[in-house]
């Protein structure tokens, strides 16, 4: 059973940056597709970006060109580096990952076996 811990949530003001990063208990994490999702209050979550097990990306276009999904898989670690933060940021961030047989990014939140906990995100304007 995979452990997901997740770090780096904070309150930061418009404009500013955050990193958050996903630590996985197993060492064999670098195989499965890893994803970071968002909830905001009274939403539903939403796939926010993915990385797949030969280090492919894909973001969401509310994020694109401002947040990058990346992993140290020496270190059993995914990152998300979020930049240029704005209000409608401001949700609980989830890392996900997915069994071993998956193999490609999904956006869709039932593709992915594993969860952490989540970390708050709070963007102030």
């Amino acid at each position: 059973q995979v452990q997901l811990a997740e770090s780096g949530g904070g309150s930061v003001q418009a404009g500013g940056s955050l990193r958050l990063s996903c630590a996985a208990s197993e060492p064999t994490f670098s195989s499965s597709v890893k994803a970071w999702f968002r909830q905001a209050p009274g939403k539903e979550r939403e796939f926010v970006a993915g990385i797949a097990w030969n280090g492919n990306t894909y973001h969401a276009d509310s994020v694109t060109g401002r947040f990058t999904i990346s992993k140290d898989n020496s270190k059993q670690t995914v990152y998300l580096q979020m930049n240029s933060l704005k209000p409608e940021d401001t949700a609980v961030y989830y890392c996900a990952a997915t069994g071993y047989d998956i193999r490609s990014i999904y956006t869709s939140g039932s593709r992915y076996k594993f969860w952490g906990q989540g970390t708050q995100v709070t963007v102030s304007s």
